[in-house]
C-alpha cells in the first residue's frame, strides 16, 4: 500500500468528534493543514497527495465544519479560542511533537494562537491568504466590522446573504481568470454544510468572534519578532477579502519571510495547486526537523 494514500479518520477532541484526513509516512515531518470558511479539509484534497510523498499530513475539519460535529450553540462555544483548544487536543492526542502549520482564512487565527501556545513545536508557517495584519483586510470586511461594533439584530441579519449559494460560489470564482478551473463540488459541498439547520446562526457567532483575531494582531506580531519562525506566504492576489498587502506585511516582523503572489482569488489551491505545492516542498526542505 502506498504510504501517501489518504485515510479518513475521526478522533474525540475537546468533546468534539473531529474528522481529519491523514496521509504520508508516519515517521516523516508533520504538516498540519488548517482550513477556513466556509470550507473544510476537502479544500486540501489536491494538495495532500503532493505533500504526502515526503511528509506526514494532518488535515482536520474544525468544529461546525465539514464532517466534524456541529453541536448546538448551547453545547459548544463557537470561538477561535475554542477552535484552538480543540486543535490543541487533536495534536496532543495524536502525540504530535513538531510540525509545520499551513494557515488559510479562519485557519490563520486558529493556527497562530496554536503557534503562540506551542512555539517549541512549530518548525515553520505557510500562510495561504491567512491574514495577520490590518493592511490585509479589504473593504469587504466593512459590513462585518459594523456588526462587530454593533451586534444588533439588524446588523446580524444583514449578513445572512453571506451564507447563500450565490456568495459561496462567488468566493471561489472572484478573481479567477478562468472560472471553468473551479470544480463545482467545492462550493456545492460547502453549501451543503451551510444549509444545515442552525449552521448559519453558528457562522454568525463565529463571524462576530473574528473581531478577537484582529485584536490579537499585535500579539501575533510579537510572537513573530520573538521566535522568528520561518514563513512562506503563498497568496491569491485577487482575493476579495485578504489583500496582497497582508502577505507583504509579514516581512515587517519576519524579514526573511518569502512571499509569492499568484494571479488568482481566495481559494488559490483550486487554480494553482501544483505551483503552490512545489513552493511548499522547497520551503519544507529548509525547516528544522
Amino acid at each position: 500500500m502506498k504510504t501517501n494514500q489518504v485515510k479518513f479518520k475521526s478522533i474525540s477532541a475537546n468533546g468534539i468528534n473531529l474528522f481529519y484526513r491523514e496521509a504520508g509516512p508516519a515517521n516523516a515531518p508533520v504538516i498540519l493543514l488548517l482550513h477556513g470558511y466556509p470550507t473544510s479539509s476537502f479544500m486540501y484534497r489536491n494538495l495532500i497527495p503532493i505533500l504526502s510523498e515526503k511528509y506526514h499530513v494532518l488535515a482536520p475539519d474544525l468544529p461546525g465544519f465539514g464532517f466534524s460535529d456541529m453541536p448546538a450553540k448551547d453545547q459548544f462555544e463557537y470561538t477561535f479560542d475554542n477552535f484552538t483548544k480543540t486543535i490543541q487536543a487533536f495534536i496532543d492526542q495524536l502525540g504530535v511533537k513538531r510540525f509545520a502549520v499551513y494557515i488559510f482564512d479562519y485557519g490563520a487565527p486558529t493556527g497562530l494562537r496554536l503557534a503562540m501556545a506551542n512555539p517549541e513545536k512549530i518548525t515553520g508557517i505557510i500562510s495561504q491568504n491567512g491574514n495577520a495584519y490590518e493592511e490585509g483586510l479589504s473593504y469587504g470586511w466593512n459590513p462585518i466590522k459594523k456588526y462587530w461594533e454593533n451586534p444588533s439584530k439588524e446588523n446580524r441579519e444583514a449578513l445572512h446573504e453571506s451564507f447563500t449559494m450565490k456568495i459561496t460560489r462567488w468566493q471561489y470564482e472572484e478573481g479567477v481568470a478562468d472560472k471553468t478551473a473551479i470544480a463545482p463540488e467545492t462550493y456545492t459541498l460547502d453549501q451543503h454544510f451551510l444549509d444545515r439547520p442552525g449552521a448559519a446562526d453558528i457562522q454568525l457567532d463565529i463571524l462576530r468572534d473574528y473581531r478577537t483575531n484582529v485584536a490579537l494582531y499585535p500579539a501575533f506580531h510579537a510572537y513573530f519578532r520573538s521566535h522568528q519562525p520561518k514563513l512562506l506566504a503563498v497568496w491569491g492576489n485577487k482575493d476579495p477579502y485578504f489583500l496582497p498587502a497582508g502577505a507583504e506585511a509579514y516581512k515587517k516582523d519576519l524579514p526573511n519571510a518569502k512571499v509569492v503572489l499568484y494571479n488568482t482569488g481566495h481559494f488559490a489551491l483550486e487554480t494553482h495547486v501544483e505551483e503552490i505545492g512545489a513552493e511548499i516542498m522547497k520551503f519544507m526542505e529548509t525547516l528544522p526537523k
